[in-house]
């Protein structure tokens, strides 16, 4: 167990690494009462397309997330009820690259660490059971279908990106999930649910050497093969379309505008990126900037607007929506403001203020266990430290960003896409 002091922010994280691969993190935090565990698998919903025993596997869409409904039942019963009786509160999420399971409790933490790592370890699935999972889910997608704001962000997934899997609804289609069969969900835990592709973060008031004790007793020996994936051929500078438009039971229209960002390789490199393009993400689009201002006095914006900046492995994106009456002029206004802040820069005192709003936020959500764990997790599968972001933020200039901007400025990297009002109720 190796243990990395974080000075700038007063954290300490200690890691260690198992004989069958898999990484534990902890951070110890005594002086509270709660704890929290994540287990995380490098496995999402674009992850279709793998090779597992040499032999490359197509499985249908929600694989993922429908795994991540079934590994709840357990032989002897149901592992959240299990948790729920020990005084935890569980859940699970898939997300696009990542699924992950947890547990925030006060008492009992390493019987629920036991019983978090025995059935995410341990498969079973039948064909009645997996049945009758297609229909809870097939319900969930009808949901979803009907949901304006999931369906425009999906369209702007299609505007974006010519073919990689992040234009796939995490959870597939009706027609994609009534492809699984019990035989695909062993086949993908196989591929992915491996020690050597997993990670366990924990925070909280817990002795780091009883976790690693508890893993080492509950988890399977072997470490898991290496897993190859194919999301397609890397995809062009510029988006597939320039936009789409939906027609859904909605009052007022629903958009979603985006900007197709350059990949950052694995490593440092993609926090640093992460870092400056969300400071560009601030100075274009951010309640204090000249932009906000000005589309919120027009009315153009409300306060349901928001914006990011994501990145998964082979894509990045800048997204910002809401609601609008007129989206079209958002858009003009956008890339307009994107022009003026290339061609002139920004002002040293607002980039400062900028920057050290965006400093304080991150040392702001060191107050969430859940959000330690979480970004933990992520961090090591892309390859770099989630506690080496002060020294990063020290790095960033100004000209940082400014470059960052002048990417964002090329009008060919944008999409927009909108649900109008006009559909059935």
């Amino acid at each position: 167990m190796v243990s990395k002091e974080y000075p700038r922010i007063g954290e300490t994280m200690l890691h260690a690494r198992l004989e069958n691969g898999l990484h534990i993190y902890v951070d110890q935090k005594p002086e509270f009462q709660k704890s929290y565990a994540f287990f995380a698998a490098n496995y999402g919903g674009m992850d279709m397309k793998f090779r597992l025993d040499g032999v490359w596997q197509d499985t249908p869409a929600g694989v993922a997330h429908f795994l991540e409904h079934k590994m709840f039942d357990t032989e002897d019963g149901n592992a959240l009820q299990d948790l729920a009786a020990n005084g935890a509160s569980p859940n699970a999420f898939t997300s696009s690259a990542m699924t992950g399971y947890y547990f925030e409790s006060t008492e009992k933490f390493y019987e629920n660490l036991k019983i978090l790592l025995s059935f995410v370890s341990i498969p079973w699935f039948t064909r009645e059971s997996v049945d009758k999972e297609q229909g809870i889910i097939g319900q969930e997608i009808r949901m979803v279908e009907d949901d304006p704001d999931n369906q425009v962000f999906y369209a702007l997934m299609e505007c974006l990106f010519d073919h990689h899997p992040i234009r796939v609804p995490i959870a597939g289609t009706r027609e994609s999930i009534s492809h699984i069969t019990a035989d695909t969900l062993y086949a993908c835990h196989k591929a992915f649910y491996t020690p050597s592709n997993m990670v366990l973060t924990v925070a909280g008031n817990v002795d780091a050497k009883r976790v690693i004790e508890t893993a080492r007793e509950i988890l399977p020996r072997e470490s898991g093969g290496r897993i190859e994936r194919d999301y397609g051929t890397e995809e062009r500078g510029k988006a597939a379309a320039p936009g789409k438009q939906l027609r859904m039971a909605v009052s007022t229209p629903i958009f979603q505008l985006g900007c197709k960002a350059d990949t950052a390789p694995a490593g440092e490199e993609r926090l640093r990126r992460q870092l400056v393009s969300e400071l560009a993400c601030e100075a274009l689009l951010g309640t204090s900037s000249p932009l906000y201002a000005d589309l919120y006095r027009k009315g153009l914006i409300n306060k349901n607007f928001g914006y990011g900046f994501k990145q998964y492995p082979g894509c990045a994106l800048l997204a910002a929506g809401g609601e609008s009456r007129e989206p079209e002029a958002v858009r003009g206004a956008v890339l307009a403001e994107a022009r003026r802040l290339a061609e002139r820069g920004l002002e040293e005192a607002f980039f400062q203020r900028l920057k050290r709003s965006g400093y304080g936020a991150r040392v702001r959500a060191l107050n969430s266990f859940e959000t330690i764990c979480i970004e933990q997790a992520q961090a090591h599968f892309a390859g770099f430290e989630y506690l080496r972001f002060p020294e990063l933020y020290a790095d960033i200039g100004r000209e940082h960003v400014e470059e960052c901007l002048r990417r964002l400025a090329e009008p060919e990297r944008w999409a927009l896409a909108v649900v109008r009002p006009g559909g059935q109720a």
